[in-house]
């Protein structure tokens, strides 16, 4: 039931396509972080939602072993061509916002979740990461990427596309919780 209720959240919320996993099948790969060690985001080492900060692929997949199922949403936006770099960003803010809002809302109703986002934290011009602790702690979540998972792999598994066609630009993100709302303990909840 509560599958239901947080998958129409998400679809008023505004995202294009929401699909549901089992975490069973989700595989955090070294891999997979070894592309953001590369640095071709200019991120890496220096901002609390990226790598190293964010952990290592091990100790996400030690968090996310403590989450049966998972919500997987999406926004979709349509490019002028292929570099329409104002429609990649619009799409990016527009999703980051959406996502914001769900995991305010899922947090509500299941307080132990693991937000999973998309590409680099956003929020502040200029992250505090090593010297400071971040001004937002609550509200950063690292990329699915960071956190170690193929974003094609994730989607299959929630049985959704990954790609779209031609001079679309596709932003996906993931929330890991139980499948029963009481199965998070006894916590308060809030906003």
């Amino acid at each position: 039931m509560i599958f239901s209720m947080l998958s129409k959240l998400a679809h008023q919320a505004g995202f294009t396509t929401v699909g549901e996993l089992d975490t069973a099948g989700l595989r955090f790969s070294p891999e997979v972080r070894a592309m953001c060690a590369a640095d071709r985001c200019g991120k890496y080492n220096k901002s609390w939602s990226c790598p190293p900060a964010c952990g290592t692929p091990e100790e996400i997949a030690q968090k996310a072993a403590r989450y049966s199922r998972g919500l997987l949403v999406q926004t979709t936006g349509i490019m002028a061509d292929d570099f329409d770099w104002e429609a990649i960003r619009q799409v990016e803010q527009l999703h980051k916002k959406q996502f914001d809002t769900l995991v305010r809302q899922v947090k509500y109703l299941v307080p132990h979740c693991l937000p999973m986002g998309c590409g680099v934290c956003t929020r502040c011009r200029r992250c505090t990461y090593p010297d400071k602790p971040c001004r937002f702690p609550g509200k950063v979540y690292p990329s699915m990427e960071a956190c170690g998972l193929l974003v094609s792999e994730v989607c299959q598994l929630a049985g959704v596309p990954y790609y779209y066609g031609s001079r679309t630009i596709t932003y996906t993100s993931c929330i890991l919780m139980n499948e029963r709302e009481n199965d998070h303990g006894n916590c308060k909840r809030t906003l």
